[in-house]
């Protein structure tokens, strides 16, 4: 019998009232192993409920309380993360070591939300003005959402909503239909860490839940990673509706490999940052940007390495890459590598025919390699959001970071070089939010907020970090007068002088 996933609400596991289910696959096998209940504007509307009423006595709670269940809750996911990881293997396909940097990932940020009492600290100055003092406090919001992508069940949400409940919020998160059951899990977790009902509920659904919550009147923050066009309509929808809204968009991350760089180092860089999580990732790098007589052989290189690569189940140890999330989307990455050679590019790696023993019905493809790629060809304008490798060649450092920079994505981007000033004016030159030198994945530690540029980003906000903290808080300035005690009223003796 398929096994259902249904919402986890006010504190316990709800049953799907809609009568709609979505599948959930085995990408090793392509087999259905899984029916997920889909939520109705009527399903919005509960956990919503359960989301503030909570908020009543949650929003009021010391950062004592608070801060007590996130360390005990960082403990059980620790205790935890191989289980978390196997669910992530099982519906997402990624490999199993994967699968726990993601985890690790999101355990930075329980992390960073257990010392909110030093983020939430306010400012204070006092006599502005004759007996007059001001200060800045910062407060909690109320009911929050999270809608989270399928490349990352786990880390995504981990990035939003211990910081929001941290802050004071409540939350709703809409995990991906793709593969919802570790967010379940990071649910009862949290339950068992001691956080009350409600606090934190998970609603399944597709686009009827995702527009429940963007027009829900009690909703007042969205917080999304996903794609470009769907962030961009998150952000459109929820500001429409007066929602504060931070939405991270896709991306096509390169890395300027410059003449003098390792190219050893700068090969290996890029088959772990191309084809790790088989390219389901908006920080991976898919456009090298070869700079001078050095293309030919770092495209050897490169190839050389990806041969090697072991494509198989992500629950056999021996596998360094998994299968892609679904049919369809491997089907779709599959025709930009088809379709490559009539735009002009050199095909050295095809890997659209793969195919693993034993698993023949499994969502497998190949690394491929794209040499001599335009700016104009298909491969390179999308996000393949796959194991697609696209190489472009230019002249000059000047060209290359002209052409990175005409790209309508600024997420992440790399530099490979030996020379500290080369480095230097890229990291000053480049638009992109957040910059690699000799680190081909720059995505920031806990403590610093991960968000990128131009059609990246939509919203002010970047995730986590800092700018999470200002992002689940609104500020508020208290400005005081109180008069001297020594001038009060005739009869009242507070035991001061009257001859001050």
């Amino acid at each position: 019998m398929t096994k259902t996933v249904n919402h986890w609400i006010g504190g316990k596991t709800v049953e799907g009232t809609s009568g709609q289910y979505g599948p959930v696959t085995d990408p090793a096998t392509g087999a259905v192993t899984t029916q997920v209940a889909l939520a109705s504007v009527e399903e919005v509307d509960v956990a919503v409920a359960a989301a503030k009423a909570a908020y009543a006595t949650w929003g009021t709670s010391s950062l004592a309380q608070r801060t007590t269940v996130l360390f005990r809750y960082r403990a059980l996911l620790d205790a935890h993360r191989d289980d978390i990881a196997a669910l992530i293997t099982a519906e997402h396909g990624k490999v199993h070591s994967d699968a726990l940097g993601e985890v690790a990932r999101g355990l930075e940020i329980v992390e960073l939300a257990c010392g909110i009492t030093t983020q939430l600290k306010g400012e204070l100055s006092t006599q502005v003005s004759n007996r007059v003092d001001v200060s800045s406090i910062r407060q909690s919001l109320g009911v929050v959402a999270g809608i989270t992508p399928f490349n990352f069940p786990a880390m995504v949400p981990m990035w939003m909503f211990p910081l929001a409940i941290a802050c004071g919020n409540t939350f709703v998160l809409k995990p991906s239909e793709k593969d919802p059951s570790a967010a379940n899990l990071l649910a009862e977790l949290a339950s068992e860490a001691g956080l009350p009902d409600g606090v934190l509920n998970v609603l399944h659904g597709d686009k009827v839940a995702v527009d429940g919550l963007l027009n829900h009147p009690d909703v007042a923050a969205v917080s999304f990673v996903g794609s470009t066009p769907i962030a961009r309509y998150i952000h459109a929808t929820a500001s429409a509706n007066g929602k504060r809204v931070q939405a991270l968009g896709g991306a096509k991350n390169h890395m300027l490999v410059l003449p003098d760089a390792d190219l050893d180092a700068a090969a290996d860089a890029a088959v772990s940052a191309a084809y790790g999580s088989a390219g389901e990732r908006c920080m991976a790098i898919s456009a090298v940007v070869a700079v001078g007589a050095i293309g030919d052989e770092l495209v050897a290189k490169i190839r050389e390495r990806a041969e090697k690569i072991t494509i198989g189940p992500g629950n056999d140890p021996a596998s360094e890459m998994g299968p892609l999330i679904t049919a369809a989307h491997r089907d779709k990455v599959a025709s930009y590598v088809t379709g490559a050679a009539a735009q002009g590019a050199e095909v050295v790696l095809d890997g659209t025919g793969h195919t693993v023993e034993g698993f023949e019905d499994g969502h497998w493809i190949g690394l491929s390699l794209l040499d001599k790629v335009s700016t104009d060809s298909d491969a390179y304008k999308d996000e393949i959001f796959g194991p697609v490798l696209c190489v472009l060649r230019v002249d000059t450092y000047e060209d290359g970071v002209a052409l990175m920079n005409a790209s309508p994505f600024g997420n992440g981007t790399a530099i490979f070089t030996r020379d500290g000033g080369a480095a230097r004016r890229f990291q000053l030159e480049v638009e992109a939010g957040m910059v690699g030198v000799n680190v081909p994945i720059p995505v920031p530690v806990g403590y610093h907020s991960f968000g990128g540029w131009k059609d990246s980003l939509f919203g002010d906000h970047h995730i986590y970090g800092n700018d999470g903290v200002h992002f689940y808080t609104r500020g508020k300035v208290v400005t005081t007068r109180w008069p001297d005690p020594a001038d009060a009223p005739a009869g009242v003796d507070l035991g001061f002088p009257r001859n001050h």
